[in-house]
């Protein structure tokens, strides 16, 4: 019954607070792109905090260090709508590779169009494929992280992965350094569930990886390391879990 509640209370706040940044920050989108980043930093923090606060669920997060201070590649797990959000504050100034369709929500996707996030139509494979290369190359040259959910759509911790080539044909275009970012945050923000579990995310980033490598290398070790590490996470997180019951 604690949990619900916890779990409501969170979701109330949650949507308040992103639907009344969204509609008082709406000057944002004629402002420069540098203030709307900085908006967008400032709900993660908050959701972050409210969650912690509120649901009990903390953040923890391992290898800053490995993280270029200029323009990288970011291939990264997904398994929640919390890393739409809770990842953003620990970045410089991320673009993250979306699907088109999203710019055609009112508010939120106009500020994807703000932040020049990458939008991909999934719809048009080889055009589309080209117009994401092209797209990240204009944001390696203004110096950022380019982050890309290699799967395309969250998946449950400890599903069989199912990567898809958009990041590999990144990796070879761009020629970066290739950081890895497993998580586990989909044991504490579950899909299709309204239920916040107090534990501890970890979000970990992995050795980079350099460019340069041949495809089959790259992705043998990209997938290799990154499920390696998500497993571990995983892992850990249920016994997190189990201990806060």
């Amino acid at each position: 019954m604690l949990l619900a509640l916890r779990s409501l209370l969170f979701a109330v706040a949650f949507y308040v607070t992103t639907a009344v940044m969204l509609v008082l920050g709406s000057w944002l989108l004629v402002a420069p792109r540098s203030w709307a980043m900085a908006g967008l930093r400032l709900h993660g923090l908050i959701c972050v905090w409210l969650l912690r606060v509120i649901a009990g669920t903390r953040l923890e997060v391992r290898g800053r260090e490995n993280l270029p201070k200029g323009a990288c590649l970011v291939v990264s797990k997904h398994q929640s709508a919390w890393d739409t959000f809770g990842l953003i504050p620990l970045f410089r100034d991320p673009a993250i590779v979306l699907k088109d369709e999203l710019k055609w929500i009112p508010f939120y996707g106009w500020f994807c169009v703000k932040f020049e996030h990458i939008l991909v139509k999934r719809d048009k494979a080889a055009k589309a494929l080209k117009q994401m290369i092209a797209d990240a190359e204009v944001r390696k040259a203004q110096s950022r992280e380019i982050v890309i959910f290699p799967e395309g759509t969250r998946q449950a911790p400890g599903a069989p992965p199912d990567y898809k080539p958009g990041y590999v044909a990144l990796y070879e275009a761009l020629a970066l350094p290739c950081v890895p970012l497993a998580l586990n945050s989909g044991l504490f923000w579950p899909r299709r569930s309204m239920t916040r579990h107090p534990g501890t995310i970890v979000v970990e980033f992995l050795e980079p990886i350099p460019p340069g490598l041949p495809r089959k290398e790259f992705r043998a070790l990209l997938e290799t390391r990154l499920e390696a590490a998500a497993t571990r996470l995983v892992a850990e997180g249920r016994k997190n879990l189990h201990q806060n019951k």
